[in-house]
């Protein structure tokens, strides 16, 4: 470090599981004093062979520095490791995954102790932290003058993507997304499991699997203009009373390949009850609605 360069920002880090050991070494690799805390002492102990600073207790850790990360298992945790632990004057960001209501009321708890908050989403595995090209982020929301502050130290393990000032809404983002993940892999399990008994290469048919997913996915854009225009029926190409006319015949091939409808099944008993109260000339974006309660 040269005299023009400024000094690396302290780290305390809570929480060293894989995702948490994999934050650590990308920050003790780009020179940040790193000081940790586990509840398991021996990984603690790992880390501090590598060069960070092992703390007896979350309270110490806390004490060690200014910006303080947890990466723990659940909400419950944060709050059974930072209980009783002085966060006055301390710059908190928790990494941990959390539900939407559970950051908004882990930032007032936060807040109401003197300190400040980032709640974040880790859109990355593991190995995806520290690798500039695997293309992992982390959503950040809270205070955006914290974010700014930390911008430089938080983007060390992953790129980052504030969200707003609402501190659930890192939370809100990360389950938004992971739950889109789940709906295509159940889509792709039930593919998979149509040729499951037939003689198709599942290796073969994996590309082409994966290039006609990614390119339905383009319609998630067309979905939000609709959603925000309210016109539901704009720039359609397959309208909603076409492809529910369709659905019998998926069904019916399941039926024929012995495999069970339920991943489908749901979906297409919310294209169908759309239909009836919508119009046959919109495309699915009206599933949106039916789901909100």
């Amino acid at each position: 470090m040269t005299a023009n360069t400024p000094p690396k920002t302290p780290v305390s880090l809570l929480g060293l599981g894989a995702m948490g050991a994999a934050l650590a070494r990308t920050w003790l690799a780009a020179g940040h004093p790193l000081t940790v805390w586990n509840r398991t002492p021996a990984r603690a102990e790992a880390l501090a062979a590598e060069g960070a600073k092992a703390a007896d207790s979350a309270a110490g850790a806390v004490a060690a520095g200014g910006l303080v990360v947890v990466c723990l298992l659940d909400d419950e945790s944060v709050g059974a490791a930072l209980d009783g632990v002085d966060l006055a004057g301390r710059d908190l960001v928790n990494l941990t995954t959390t539900t939407p209501a559970q950051a908004r009321a882990r930032a007032a708890w936060v807040e109401e102790r003197g300190a400040r908050y980032l709640d974040g989403g880790i859109m990355a595995v593991p190995p995806m932290i520290g690798v500039s090209e695997a293309g992992g982020y982390v959503f950040y929301s809270g205070s955006r003058e914290l974010f700014e502050l930390h911008r430089a130290a938080l983007a060390v393990p992953a790129g980052t993507e504030y969200v707003g000032e609402d501190a659930g809404f890192a939370a809100l983002h990360d389950v938004a997304l992971l739950s889109g993940m789940y709906g295509m892999f159940a889509g792709a399990a039930h593919a998979f499991a149509l040729i499951r008994r037939e003689d198709v290469d599942p290796v073969s048919f994996a590309p082409l699997l994966a290039d006609w997913l990614a390119a339905m996915a383009q319609g998630v854009h067309g979905t939000a203009a609709r959603l925000k225009s309210g016109d539901y029926t704009e720039d359609v190409v397959s309208n909603l009373a076409m492809q529910v006319a369709g659905t019998p015949t998926f069904l019916a091939t399941a039926e024929g390949q012995g495999v069970s409808p339920e991943l489908l099944r749901p979906y297409f008993e919310l294209m169908r009850r759309r239909l009836d109260v919508g119009s046959g000339d919109e495309d699915l974006t009206g599933v949106v609605d039916l789901l909100l309660r």
